[in-house]
């Protein structure tokens, strides 16, 4: 197949370029590199089968020749970036989204989205299953964020009822692994790299939010599985062992022989309380379920940003 990635260079495309690629299928790779990072897709670059085009989707999007596949991936991510980037955050998933549709549509292309878990918002329902519309606060600091997702959302199943295209959605849980950001600003990262440093884990509030982590080769393989299956409507893919905020961080003082104490700071306003996937649809429609446990992803990733440090910073 001939595929294009949106945001395929960020932490989370570049590792379904790699799967693609590896499968020998044809994949052009679409990032205005805001928050990608054009090292993550360089080691394909004398391949044949990749393409990098520099480009940003909120502009109009031109491919030549034919396309199987839209995979939308664009869009920051983490707060630190969407509360940085708020107009652009909201342009990709309105005008970004629009403009992968319409290239879909064009080209007889099956649609992708990566829309996120986000959509639910702070849930009043736990966990929180596909059919849960969400508890999103439309104006406040996060919102440039979920409500662009949730608008893609929208957009996509317009194009699919009124156009006819075939569309996927997936909506991820917190994800980490190799290739996220030193800065990303989630909880993976922060927590990881301030215990290689031996400065204080900052939690927020007491600590008590709980987030679903699930390492990106599972979420990898469930996005690949619901391509290959005909159904049109959301799917969650996340994992659903939950720990608070604070268990994560002694995990991470652990499994990183850090010394590093734990300090708290305020609570962001609007900041999720709970987060954990319903995988009924997945395990059911794709017969996924995430294999690596948190400890055993963890170390992976604790290996590579080990690797993404000066000497000098490394703990002895």
């Amino acid at each position: 197949m001939r595929i294009l990635i949106t945001g395929g260079a960020g932490f989370i495309g570049s590792h379904m370029v790699d799967r693609l690629i590896a499968e020998g299928h044809q994949v052009v790779v679409m990032d205005n590199l805001v928050t990608g990072d054009l090292a993550n897709v360089t080691h394909h670059r004398s391949n044949p089968n990749f393409e990098f085009i520099h480009h940003d989707i909120s502009n109009h999007i031109h491919i030549a020749g034919p396309l199987d596949w839209v995979l939308n991936f664009a869009s920051p991510a983490s707060p630190i970036d969407y509360m940085e980037f708020p107009i652009q955050t909201l342009k990709v998933g309105a005008l970004g989204t629009h403009n992968a549709l319409g290239l879909a549509k064009a080209k007889g292309a099956k649609f992708f989205l990566t829309s996120t878990s986000e959509v639910y918002g702070d849930p009043l329902v736990h966990p929180q299953h596909e059919e849960y519309w969400g508890n999103v606060n439309p104006i406040g600091p996060r919102s440039c964020y979920d409500e662009a997702k949730r608008f893609a959302e929208a957009i996509t199943y317009a194009y699919h009822r009124a156009h006819g295209v075939d569309v996927r959605v997936v909506r991820i849980f917190n994800t980490y692994g190799p290739r996220n950001r030193v800065n990303d600003g989630r909880v993976v990262p922060t927590f990881i790299n301030q215990a290689l440093r031996n400065e204080p884990l900052t939690v927020f509030g007491e600590g008590q939010q709980t987030r679903s982590f699930q390492y990106v080769d599972d979420l990898i393989e469930g996005i690949r599985r619901l391509m290959e299956v005909s159904f049109n409507n959301p799917v969650n893919i996340g994992n659903p062992t939950e720990m608070t905020i604070l268990e994560f961080a002694r995990l991470i003082l652990k499994l990183t022989g850090s010394e590093s104490e734990v300090i708290y700071k305020p609570l962001p306003q609007d900041d999720p309380k709970t987060r954990r996937p319903d995988n009924s649809r997945a395990k059911d429609i794709l017969g996924w379920e995430p294999r690596v446990a948190v400890e055993d992803g963890m170390k992976r990733t604790i290996d590579w940003y080990r690797g993404q440090m000066p000497p000098t910073l490394e703990l002895g």
